[in-house]
């Protein structure tokens, strides 16, 4: 599933395509896709102008002139820039025609993304209005009031998007490796210090990922630019610790495959 860092590299990539341009028509060929009726979504962004792309955790907020739709992708979702003579592939399911003669398409394997009319207090509204905030606007005071009442472990409160939004398995990976702190760890275990570094090494971890256009695992990809983070992770589908040179423990924990050095990651109950 693309996480912040995927989604934020396509939001800045499409920028570049589609500011400014305007939708002369709207194809929806899997209404499932839309959140509410299609046919309304159609009548709304059709004849609208793009004028800006926003994104919280892993929500794209597309800002038109008209109107605004958020977009999820989930799984294997993404956003192709193509001439509209283009053939449609089978697993296109939205398509912006633009006037530019491109179509701006919304592609997705699995079927699993949404797109969603909002108002402009998306963020009050269903579903951003359940996420907690993202690892950059959140206080270590906001964070360790969240944590350190709670037994979940550290894995999972990573994944809690209610938490914190954003992190998804690939990262949360990362950042307990970084911390060097076993994933089943409980957070209510953590020091106020460590709840801090906790924030500071998701920041860094993102900011980095941010910066090498995300992680091309599986079909991920934003308009064609496959990101660079995966030759960087150390325990996520890795075999080898970088530290230690012991071997990485895959696992499943709660339905999500988690990857940890049982050497430079003590478990600590």
């Amino acid at each position: 599933m693309p996480e912040l860092p995927e989604v934020e590299t396509v939001r800045q990539t499409l920028k570049n395509f589609i500011l400014d341009e305007y939708i002369e028509s709207v194809e929806v060929l899997y209404p499932k896709i839309i959140d509410g009726d299609h046919n309304e979504f159609i009548q709304k962004v059709t004849h609208s102008t793009f004028k800006d792309i926003k994104r919280y955790g892993k929500y794209l907020i597309f800002v038109l002139d008209h109107c605004l739709f958020l977009s999820h992708l989930r799984m294997e979702g993404k956003y192709n820039i193509v001439d509209s003579s283009l053939e449609v592939s089978k697993h296109t399911h939205v398509i912006f025609h633009l006037s530019n003669h491109k179509d701006l398409r919304y592609i997705d394997t699995r079927k699993f993304g949404r797109m969603k009319i909002v108002g402009e207090d998306y963020l009050y509204q269903s579903p951003l209005n359940k996420l907690g905030k993202e690892p950059f606007d959140i206080s270590e005071d906001e964070l360790y009031e969240k944590l350190h009442h709670s037994s979940l472990s550290i894995k999972t409160a990573l994944l809690d998007q209610s938490i914190m939004c954003g992190i998804g398995n690939i990262y949360a990976n990362e950042i307990c490796f970084a911390m060097k702190i076993h994933p089943h760890t409980r957070v209510n275990r953590l020091s106020k210090k460590r709840i801090k570094q906790l924030k500071e090494v998701s920041i860094d971890i993102l900011n980095h990922a941010i910066s090498q256009g995300g992680t091309t695992i599986h079909s991920f990809d934003a308009n064609g630019i496959h990101g660079l983070f995966q030759i960087q992770l150390n325990v996520h589908h890795q075999k080898t610790c970088p530290l230690c040179q012991g071997l990485i423990t895959k696992e499943m924990y709660k339905g999500r495959g988690t990857y940890y050095c049982k050497n430079c990651q003590k478990k600590r109950y």
